[in-house]
């Protein structure tokens, strides 16, 4: 091999995270919602990474257990399937007995308490990873059980913390015994080296796969992702009624950034809370769904995504994604300054 060559990446990046869920790379293809198919769950698992499904991006039980199929006629890598365990979500129970008999190795839960579904899975065979944006949360979902956590920060595409990866990472790594991946702005090697420096078991990346040969969405959405920067993203609640990262639309900057008066007494009493919640998750997922896909009207786009947006220039195959990030990272780690002896 001539100088002028670049090194051949690793064929396994060993982390706490790679060991525990039997991959290569600790890369985790966040699932996103609308975006995330079953082509771009193995297309992620095949290149050694672990691809995500979405279970909300299915309606109908038989929906999601047919893309489950679909996953591992694909590929016979791990995968993971992503439960909003919050009882706002009408099809929780559903879609977790279902991904039980399919027998779903990996879980991640978002949004509400992953007790009973970590006791579930666990005797299934399966690991769950559970999103974070808090000491208190992640010491709590540990406590129950859980195999790892997301420490989502700053920055990430859709529900996000508040605190900057930089310091959440090592905020959880050196409070929590059980693995940490790193959520937010993580969109090449460069910044999977800076979150594993901090001490990341592996990281989660989203919004980069947007721009992915394999998710499909409508061009509209990719072509707001590639011209985008991390000031077109807006952190808002109004949306979703969570605080999440979307890139910023007309409709959004018409529709403010905080919830409204009555929007938040809703919230606040135990008796409206989840209906609210419930009904908003229903009238979201269909306004985002014709978004997404490129079926919706331009004057109500609401897509989600994080603030790496700024990072991602080209279109490509998600495992070729995969592939450079590995190559970006050795690189980076190879370049780095040594001690002067």
């Amino acid at each position: 091999m001539s100088p002028a060559e670049p090194s051949p990446i690793s064929q396994s990046i060993p982390t706490a995270l790679t060991r525990l869920l039997g991959i290569r790379y600790p890369i985790v293809g966040a699932p996103m919602f609308l975006v995330t198919t079953p082509r771009l769950v193995a297309a992620v698992s095949e290149a050694g990474g672990l691809g995500a499904v979405p279970s909300l991006n299915y309606r109908k039980g038989e929906d999601l257990r047919a893309a489950l199929r679909e996953v591992r006629g694909l590929t016979s890598a791990p995968y993971a399937v992503n439960l909003i365990v919050n009882r706002s979500n009408p099809y929780r129970e559903e879609h977790a007995r279902i991904c039980l008999e399919e027998g779903v190795p990996v879980y991640v839960t978002s949004l509400g308490s992953p007790e009973s579904l970590i006791s579930d899975a666990h005797r299934n065979g399966a690991k769950v990873l559970c999103d974070v944006v808090d000491l208190g949360y992640a010491l709590k979902v540990q406590d129950l059980g859980a195999d790892g956590v997301v420490a989502v920060g700053a920055g990430a595409g859709g529900h996000a913390g508040r605190t900057i990866p930089t310091v959440l990472v090592p905020y959880l790594k050196s409070r929590v015994a059980i693995p940490v991946l790193a959520a937010g702005g993580i969109a090449d090697g460069r910044g999977m080296l800076a979150m594993m420096a901090l001490g990341a078991d592996g990281v989660y990346v989203g919004t980069r796969f947007i721009a992915s040969e394999e998710a499909e969405v409508g061009e509209g959405y990719k072509k707001a992702v590639l011209a985008s920067g991390p000031e077109d993203i807006l952190y808002t609640a109004r949306p979703t009624g969570t605080h999440a990262n979307f890139i910023r639309t007309p409709y959004l900057d018409k529709l403010g950034t905080e919830l409204t008066w009555w929007e938040r007494a809703l919230y606040r009493s135990p008796a409206t809370k989840r209906w609210a919640k419930t009904l908003r998750m229903l009238t979201i997922s269909r306004a985002m769904r014709g978004s997404a896909q490129g079926g919706g009207k331009a004057w109500k786009d609401i897509w989600s995504a994080g603030q790496s947006v700024g990072l991602i220039e080209e279109i490509k195959p998600a495992g070729a994604i995969v592939r450079d990030m590995i190559a970006e990272y050795e690189s980076a780690l190879r370049e780095l300054p040594r001690p002067v002896p």
